[in-house]
């Protein structure tokens, strides 16, 4: 047989194939509707068959539903292979489970530092610090501003002598260490750094990430302190100085949890995020920065909210939206540069005051759904935040719930149990169509940020959040304990955590003291070497550190830069 007949018959016989394809889509299709038809003649119950994000939900998904990319390939790949869709490494929790976290911070830094020890001494595999709110919004704890907050929902920490304390005993070389603080995440960060030094710790093997995420407070949970360019600019500065002296240390943590739960959608979650991340790819690549040496140290941070299958489905979306821009768009040649990595929390918005035990069921199906998802660290709510602090208690059954379901469920035992569902790969698809779209009206108004000075971004969350908020009063969406099953929801029989007001004055006097001990010429120095350089195009992390290092304060160093910076104020866009 010549080699013009052998090409022939192959073609003749692809083509077979395609026409007995088509007749099997043709008799699905045909199936399918007859099915419809005897469907639609059945009562359904009253009930929204809709997502959490108000995505309608069809009666049934088949194989119809199953995408396959524009070029033929599966979209579903391997794990630890491009796109990433079934995870971002080949073996996941087959070699290494999820890295347990529990968000955790109250009173001062010695009182968390006892929390830190009991979480390390019952399993916990990373600490999360959690801040008060005049450490989030850069001020000090002697600060008028801080009157009556100190302590109250995080730790305080105003100086490197309070770092120090918050991690006496605890090894920063062999610790990994999350901090979630935003607006002042550089000078946090560089407090961090000098403790570490304090400990003889060389700072190249530190592991953590710092949330650092500034785009979405301005979109979502407003603790900012600079505009959005000097902001966006020191970021790059911590890109850029990470690269080189802490390799292992995550710089920010692109953060999609703030956004969800100020109200969005998972959609909006998902684009937001995203965009978020390749608006600091673009600050990076305009530094002149490497792509391919940054961007695999940019960490990210998702919600993980109450519908089980659309968690799961987000996450399996963001990974390939990331490969495919990274590689794509951003022109990253190596694997590291397009892998999502990702740590996720529990929905705080989804927790309940009435009913509060409630709270552990739906924290251990969010977390299964975290899991099944692929993330690589996890941090489980307590059942009491809605009503405190969480006590001792509360913390360990949040994280019994993880060392179950790693260890008695069986969901690491294959990695992606779910690929392959009609359902979950085509809600795959949908939120990755949807949350493309949301990137093209970001463009045409600019970029992210103009659309924050545009108000966009705030007016979608809000507008989602609305929707939401009347489905819950209406009783359309079944909330149990609060709109529904009320009964003995006026009983709060459990334990809460409050915060002694002692301890403002506690802190208040160790800052003092502080001060009176410091070397107030070597305070004066750095700080005025700290405003020379926001003043000129040179990196600020040494100068901030060299803050540190002399114990000038939180608010005084964010006062030196605020010289030059200037403060954010939000327009009224409502």
């Amino acid at each position: 047989m010549s080699t013009i007949e052998k090409d022939m018959l192959g073609r003749a016989e692809l083509e077979d194939a395609v026409r007995a394809r088509d007749r099997e889509i043709a008799r699905l299709k045909a199936r399918l509707a007859e099915w419809e038809e005897s469907y639609d003649a059945i009562p359904k119950r009253d009930d929204l068959f809709t997502t959490v994000s108000g995505r309608e939900i069809r009666p049934l998904y088949t194989e119809l539903d199953r995408a396959r990319a524009e070029n033929g390939d599966d979209p579903l790949g391997f794990p630890g292979s491009y796109p990433f869709t079934r995870g971002p490494y080949p073996t996941m929790y087959r070699t290494r489970l999820w890295t347990m976290r529990q968000f955790a911070g109250f009173a001062t830094a010695e009182e968390t530092n006892a929390r830190y020890k009991y979480l390390l001494e019952h399993g916990q595999t990373g600490l999360s610090v959690a801040f008060d709110f005049p450490t989030l919004m850069g001020f000090d704890s002697d600060h008028p501003r801080s009157l009556g907050e100190v302590g109250v929902c995080g730790v305080a920490i105003s100086s490197l002598a309070d770092m120090e304390r918050l991690f006496e005993g605890i090894p920063l070389d062999r610790v990994s260490v999350s901090m979630t603080i935003n607006g002042p995440a550089i000078i946090l960060f560089c407090f961090y750094v000098a403790a570490a030094e304090k400990q003889g710790v060389d700072v190249g093997v530190l592991r953590g990430t710092v949330q650092n995420d500034i785009l979405k407070e301005y979109q979502a949970q407003h603790a900012w302190v600079f505009p959005p360019e000097p902001a966006l600019r020191c970021i790059v500065d911590m890109f850029e100085w990470c690269s080189e002296h802490t390799p292992k240390y995550n710089p920010i943590s692109i953060s999609g949890y703030h956004i969800r739960e100020a109200g969005a959608t998972a959609a909006q979650e998902l684009a937001f995020t995203l965009r978020n991340g390749f608006e600091y790819v673009e600050r990076g690549i305009a530094r002149g920065l490497d792509v391919d040496a940054f961007a695999p140290r940019l960490s990210f941070f998702f919600d993980v909210h109450n519908d089980f299958f659309e968690e799961i489905a987000k996450l399996r979306a963001a990974r390939r939206i990331w490969a495919r821009g990274m590689k794509e768009k951003y022109g990253a040649t190596k694997p590291d540069a397009w892998r999502l990595r990702t740590h996720c929390q529990t929905a705080g918005v989804s927790l309940t005051a009435q009913q509060p035990e409630n709270n552990i069921v739906r924290v251990a199906y969010q977390a299964m759904a975290a899991a099944l998802g692929g993330t690589q660290s996890l941090h489980t709510n307590s059942m009491d935040e809605t009503l405190s602090l969480p006590t001792e208690k509360a913390v360990r059954i949040a994280l019994r719930t993880q060392q179950i379901l790693a260890h008695e469920s069986g969901v690491p035992n294959t990695i992606d149990p779910l690929a392959g569902s009609y359902f979950v790969e085509s809600l795959t698809d949908e939120l990755e169509r949807d949350a493309l779209a949301l990137f093209d009206e970001i463009d045409a108004m600019g970029g992210v940020v103009p659309g924050i000075e545009q108000g966009w971004f705030q007016r979608e969350i809000a507008s989602s959040a609305m929707r939401q908020q009347r489905e819950v009063e209406s009783g359309d969406r079944v909330v149990v304990g609060v709109n529904h099953f009320l009964e003995g929801s006026e009983q709060l029989e459990i334990e809460t955590l409050r915060i002694d007001p002692a301890v403002e004055r506690r802190q208040v006097a160790k800052m003092a003291e502080m001060r009176e001990t410091r070397d107030a010429a070597d305070v004066e120095r750095t700080l005025a070497a700290l405003s020379a350089a926001c003043a000129a195009d040179e990196n600020v992390v040494p100068r901030i550190l060299d803050c540190a290092r002399a114990y000038c304060t939180l608010y005084e160093i964010r006062a030196a830069m605020e010289r030059v910076f200037g403060a954010y104020k939000e327009p009224v866009f409502f």
